[in-house]
Formats: structure tokens, C-alpha cells, sequence
């Protein structure tokens, strides 16, 4: 790892510590309860996307919940900038890990695959 890539992955786990520090001090109650799985920043620091634990939300909360965290961003990036004195913040752009529901899916269809292979071999 050379030096670039430490410094982004400091960042990265900056970020992760802070936003659900500055999103449980807010006003909205809702967004107090939001998870922050992983913070992916792109090579120049500028923006950062912030994944978002789904937890069982439907379809129409995870719209709700995005529209709200786009009107707390600006919030949030001040709350990050101040705390830890830099002169800018990455932009940040929320969206909802569906990786885990992804590898799920996956898992399934091994599973669904191995006992057709064993119900063919009986």
C-alpha cells in the first residue's frame, strides 16, 4: 500500500465513524437508527459514497429514507468538516447495501443447484 492509498483508507474510516455521529444529531428520529456499513471514497477524496444498511426496509422507506439523507447531507459534510478541521469534505452520496441480499440470493441458488444435482444422482 503506498502512501495515496492509506490516506484514503483513513479517510474512509473517518467517515464511517463520523456521519453516524452526525446523523444521531439531528433532529429527525428516523435517521438515528440508520446503520453505516462501509464508506467508499474515490481516488481524489472529492466524493464518497456511504452504504446504508437496509434492515428489512421496503421498498418505499428506502426512498424516504434517501430523500431524507439527501436533505441532511449538507449537515452532515459540516459536521465532519468541523470535527475534524479540514478544509473540505468528500461529497457524500448515501445508497442501501444490497450486497448481502445479492450474496443471499446467490447462496440460494447453490443450494437450490446441489439438491437437483442430488436428486438427479438418486
Amino acid at each position: 500500500m503506498n502512501e495515496a492509498q492509506i490516506k484514503l483508507k483513513r479517510t474512509e474510516a473517518l467517515l464511517a465513524e463520523l456521519i453516524p455521529e452526525a446523523l444521531s444529531q439531528l433532529n429527525d428520529n428516523r435517521l438515528h437508527e440508520l446503520g453505516v456499513i462501509e464508506v467508499k471514497c474515490s481516488r481524489g477524496r472529492s466524493d464518497a459514497k456511504v452504504y446504508i444498511d437496509p434492515s428489512n426496509f421496503t421498498e418505499e422507506e428506502k426512498r424516504a429514507y434517501l430523500k431524507q439523507l439527501r436533505k441532511a447531507r449538507p449537515l452532515v459534510e459540516d459536521f465532519c468538516l468541523k470535527d475534524q478541521g479540514w478544509y473540505r469534505c468528500p461529497k457524500l452520496a448515501f445508497e442501501f447495501d444490497e450486497q448481502l441480499k445479492k450474496s443471499q440470493n446467490i447462496e440460494d441458488l447453490f443450494k437450490k443447484i446441489a439438491k437437483e444435482k442430488t436428486g438427479d444422482e438418486s
